[in-house]
């Protein structure tokens, strides 16, 4: 259920109307508008007397929320959330988002180097796999623990936040240094893994699993919001259709209905969406058009030699190019 209050409604009335529904035995969550004041009531509203409520005079309107996700609901939040990380905003007006690195952190070199390149080019956050959930159990795992280890040098060498997969809970100590946990595909739905991260204040970027609908993704993001954390951002990767000339099908629709659906921010992964290089650029510059609030792009120092997706890994001299293009497009739709 969400109520709108009035404007101009003093604290005093909001928090008077506010302990008179956690009397009720529902979760009151606060959403202050540019305008109006928002209450999401959260848990078991049925004997909640909608006239009642609406009849106040300090209340503009009273509904129900149909959908079962509900703190990610953009219902219960008008605005958009801006999510800071490490100094960096993600969300809204104004804070498009560049992630950049390598699929994973192969040696110090390696990882120092391609962050200190993706950050003169204007990247706001490094990437790079320390573990690495591989379809074949022969292919590289990542380097683990030395792995995040090296992210943490390459985060001192270079002032960027960092972001890379957690993959167990047992791993989550490990991750202190860890701007951003970033959820993968596979996990999208271990909803064991996503209520232990809804009890920590870490910021968790979640990947859309690839033959999961835009709902299912909400509620993964859901499970995480109901612990407590709402540092949560949306992750657009491609999903799995018939089509074989990409790794797999990037769904650009869906950033424009998310933005309709939830006040969470999207980003845009075109490099595991594409699979190959050649194409990043394309729908990077696309991803950029359509209004995400962010992308998540591979570079690789020698992506021909990469132990892990080098085929769809730009060198640092095309990611340059790709963000001077990007900055162009985020001018030519700025309104």
């Amino acid at each position: 259920m969400i109520t709108v209050l009035k404007p101009n409604v003093t604290a005093e009335q909001r928090d008077h109307l506010i302990d008179w529904l956690e009397k009720q035995k529902v979760q009151v969550h606060i959403s202050e508008g540019s305008e109006y004041t928002v209450l999401g009531l959260v848990g078991d509203t049925a004997h909640i007397d909608m006239d009642l409520l609406a009849s106040l005079d300090i209340v503009q309107s009273v509904k129900r929320v149909s959908e079962p996700f509900k703190k990610c609901n953009r219902k219960f939040h008008p605005d958009d959330s801006v999510i800071e990380a490490g100094g960096v905003k993600i969300g809204g007006k104004n804070n498009f988002c560049v992630i950049a690195g390598p699929c994973s952190v192969e040696t110090r070199e390696q990882i120092i180097g391609v962050a200190q390149a993706v950050k003169d080019s204007g990247a706001d956050i490094l990437r790079g796999g320390a573990f690495k959930p591989r379809t074949s159990p022969y292919d590289f795992q990542g380097l683990h623990g030395e792995g995040l280890l090296l992210l943490s040098e390459a985060k001192k060498a270079t002032g960027l936040p960092i972001i890379t997969e957690l993959m167990d809970m047992k791993d989550f100590d490990l991750f202190e240094d860890v701007d951003i946990i970033q959820v993968g595909a596979r996990n999208m739905q271990n909803f064991e893994m996503l209520k232990a991260l809804g009890r920590t204040d870490k910021t968790i970027l979640l990947k859309r699993g690839l033959a999961n609908n835009l709902k299912e993704l909400l509620m993964s993001a859901e499970y995480i919001m109901a612990g407590g954390n709402n540092n949560v951002i949306l992750c657009e990767r491609g999903i799995r259709t018939f089509e074989t000339h990409t790794r797999n099908t990037l769904d650009l629709s869906c950033v424009p209905v998310l933005h309709q659906l939830t006040h969470l921010p999207v980003i845009v992964d075109p490099s595991h969406a594409t699979g190959h290089s050649d194409l990043v650029p394309s729908m990077a510059l696309a991803a950029a058009a359509c209004g995400a609030d962010g992308l998540m792009v591979e570079v690789h120092n020698d992506p021909m030699h990469a132990l892990c997706d080098g085929a769809q890994s730009l060198t640092p001299a095309q990611f340059d190019t790709l963000m001077k293009q990007i900055r162009k497009v985020l001018e030519a739709i700025k309104e």
